[in-house]
């Protein structure tokens, strides 16, 4: 996945966990990032300082990724490379715990215009940050800054990681049962 990161966006990322490295955090700019949570991206002029230095020299539309995913980040940093926003919301379905309405969210999320994305995002993160489920953050701002695009690979994609995880565990919950069904020789 790695590979069809474009390089501001892999170095931004490395930028945001540099920050929250283990016994060198840096407390303060986390906290300036999280002040963006909530507000439209670029609207927390605290942020600036951290994500305006890994933004082009001209305005491009894509800018405001990167204030959504530096502010849900200083939120919930915890990485998990590979993890897609979909197979970390499977991750919180199959546990013993999950409600009903993870599914639901993620199809609210799956349909979100561009403008609603950053709190429906809020929403899924503040979910997988309760439960201690991390993601990819390479990942994810890769996948924000293509979003919109009319072929919506990103959601099909998340929809994939999802659902595909559910139907490994239907296969596996069945064979553990037609284990139990065999006859003891």
């Amino acid at each position: 996945m790695m590979d069809d990161v474009d390089e501001r966006t892999k170095a931004f990322v490395a930028h945001l966990l540099a920050l929250a490295q283990p016994a060198r955090e840096n407390r303060a700019a986390l906290a300036a990032l999280r002040s963006g949570l909530g507000v439209p991206p670029g609207a927390a002029p605290r942020m600036y300082k951290y994500v305006a230095p890994h933004l082009g020299d001209r305005a491009h539309p894509s800018d405001c990724w990167f204030y959504t995913a530096g502010a849900l980040f200083a939120w919930h940093p915890m990485h998990d490379a590979g993890q897609s926003l979909g197979a970390a919301l499977r991750a919180l379905v199959d546990r013993p715990e999950a409600g009903d309405s993870i599914e639901a969210r993620f199809t609210a999320l799956l349909s979100s215009h561009p403008d609603d994305l950053p709190d429906h995002l809020r929403q899924v993160v503040g979910l997988l940050r309760s439960k201690d489920v991390g993601l990819d953050w390479f990942r994810l701002l890769n996948d924000l800054i293509h979003w919109d695009l009319p072929d919506r690979a990103v959601q099909s994609r998340w929809a994939r990681d999802f659902y595909r995880q559910q139907r490994a565990a239907a296969a596996q919950a069945a064979a553990q049962e037609e284990d139990r069904k065999e006859p003891i020789s």
